[in-house]
């Protein structure tokens, strides 16, 4: 579907650094949104005005946005891919605005809980277009960097939302609330103006038939011509994947999860698992209410622990910083599973610590106050490694012919469990205490023999690179010979096989009949 554009940013590198500070501002909108309430759900205000909700109100009150969210990227998954990634932003943007609107002027639960359903439906949207518009705009070494920047930013959005929640606590009323709800629409309408100078992305071009068009933005993008060596490759590779991804047709809804050539159906549940690792690993109990366990768990005052919220979701984004800069170079399995250890070792050490508090005393408030110090390496550890990792893998894991519907796939099990999550965790503070981080605890150490043994390393590879890795059986295992020797002696294994298969596999850089072992690894 064609939607208008205007050349705003022109060409090359101004144009490349408009597509990425776009899809981070989006991101800053995402972090806000989740971090904003955690100041505001312990305000006087507002619990007089909802009526003082109990611990399970409260939960369903905080969690029907990621609600909301579910069902932004199953609308997602139906029309994403006949909008296109542009459009896509446009309307998750105006469901933003309608909500945070909605949300501001609210009286009653049920006003607000619509209003959060609706803003909800919006971020689902961003969160399953805006990744993958990243990483089909940029080249295959900075892919890692560049994706995972915008999970950074989730932590800035985290960061705004909660030292302007801290600033309105010493106001009284209405709009020490109400204003911190309402700014989420600033970052919505800059982010609809942005995308008026932002070209479509050139895979779904292709996708679309749409090949000129496609070649005209690669064009821009890259500031070369049409015979520029990298614009040919990377065009070439698309249109092969393409080939190769529909040898069998068009894919209807039914085959999404069916065995191919590609592994599509494995792809995708490995896409939704990679997000339900990010949230089952317990960040959303301390994203959107740290404040209330510090208060419950930990026994600090709510000034205290509204200053404490502040500084440990900072971990969130120094933690950031490393994929940002780094990703690439370290991968995406090791830094995962090492991650998911720390994150388990610090919900056991913050359930030991807690664990002293039946006894009271100085016992339990020393052993209370040290588990602060776990609050803080949870958080740099989820910044350094599950935050940003799972947002570069899912788009990247995925074919080209179901990106649009199997990130939305990935990415809805990323809210479905966060809204799970977030509906049980008033309860767990309140009725079970330091057990509820043994829970988490658990799922952490479970993480790290289910990245080993299940997800391939994709790291400094492009996009129809990775679809070579699924020609084979084992994924995991060609992906570490990638890894470790490059595609050169791993392409003269591969070319074997498909010489034994008849000619039915292809290998980067080939035809169907043909294979190029002399060209360029990375687009």
């Amino acid at each position: 579907m064609k939607t208008p554009h205007f050349n705003l940013f022109g060409s090359g590198r101004s144009l490349r650094l408009a597509i990425t500070i776009s899809c981070q501002l989006a991101f800053v909108l995402f972090g806000y949104d989740q971090g904003v309430f955690s100041g505001i759900v312990g305000n006087e205000d507002f619990l007089e005005t909802f009526g003082h909700p109990n611990s399970a109100l409260e939960g369903i009150i905080v969690s029907i946005y990621n609600l909301g969210c579910f069902s932004g990227c199953i609308l997602a998954f139906f029309f994403c891919e006949k909008t296109g990634r542009r459009l896509a932003m446009w309307i998750a943007m105006c469901f933003i605005i309608v909500g945070g609107a909605l949300q501001a002027c609210a009286f009653t639960v049920p006003h607000i809980m619509i209003a959060r359903y609706i803003t909800g439906i919006g971020t689902g949207i961003e969160t399953s277009t805006v990744p993958m518009y990243q990483s089909e705009l940029c080249e295959a070494n900075k892919r890692g960097r560049l994706v995972s920047s915008e999970p950074l930013f989730v932590g800035v959005g985290i960061e705004i939302a909660y030292w302007f929640d801290y600033g309105m606590s010493f106001t009284s009323g209405s709009l020490a609330w109400r204003l911190p709800i309402a700014c989420q629409v600033i970052f919505a309408f800059i982010v609809i103006g942005l995308v008026f100078g932002l070209p479509e992305s050139p895979r779904h071009l292709y996708k679309h038939g749409r090949n000129a068009e496609a070649l005209e933005v690669l064009c821009q993008v890259y500031e070369g011509g049409p015979d520029d060596p990298k614009i040919v490759k990377e065009q070439r590779e698309v249109l092969e994947a393409l080939e190769l991804e529909q040898k069998h047709g068009e894919y209807r809804w039914s085959q999404l999860l069916k065995r191919d050539d590609v592994q599509t159906g494995r792809r995708v549940l490995l896409a939704y698992g990679m997000q339900f690792m990010n949230q089952l690993g317990g960040i959303n109990l301390v994203v959107y209410f740290i404040t209330s366990v510090l208060q419950i768990n930990v026994g600090l005052d709510r000034n205290l622990s509204l200053l404490l919220g502040g500084v440990i979701n900072a971990m969130f984004f120094i933690g950031s910083l490393f994929p940002s800069f780094c990703l690439d170079k370290y991968g995406r399995r090791k830094p995962m599973m090492w991650g998911s250890f720390g994150l388990g070792v610090s919900m056991m050490m913050i359930a030991i610590l807690l664990s002293f508090q039946d006894r009271g005393g100085n016992v339990a408030k020393a052993t209370s106050s040290a588990s602060v110090a776990f609050f803080f390496t949870y958080m740099l550890i989820f910044g350094m490694t599950a935050n940003c990792i799972p947002w570069v893998y899912v788009p990247e894991i995925l074919p080209l012919h179901v990106r649009a519907k199997g990130t939305a796939v990935g990415i809805s099990s990323n809210w479905i469990w966060n809204f799970f999550v977030v509906m049980i965790t008033p309860t767990l503070i309140n009725n079970i205490t330091w057990k509820a981080y043994l829970i988490f605890m658990i799922t952490n150490f479970a993480f790290v023999p289910l990245v080993y043994f299940c997800y391939p390393e994709t790291s400094n590879l492009t996009l129809e690179e990775i679809d070579w890795l699924f020609l084979e059986k084992d994924a995991v295992a060609t992906s570490r010979r990638v890894a470790k020797s490059g595609w050169g002696n791993t392409r003269h294994a591969l070319h074997s096989q498909s010489e034994a298969d008849n000619g039915e596999k292809m290998v980067p850089g080939t035809t169907s009949a043909h294979v190029d072992l002399d060209s360029p690894k990375d687009s």
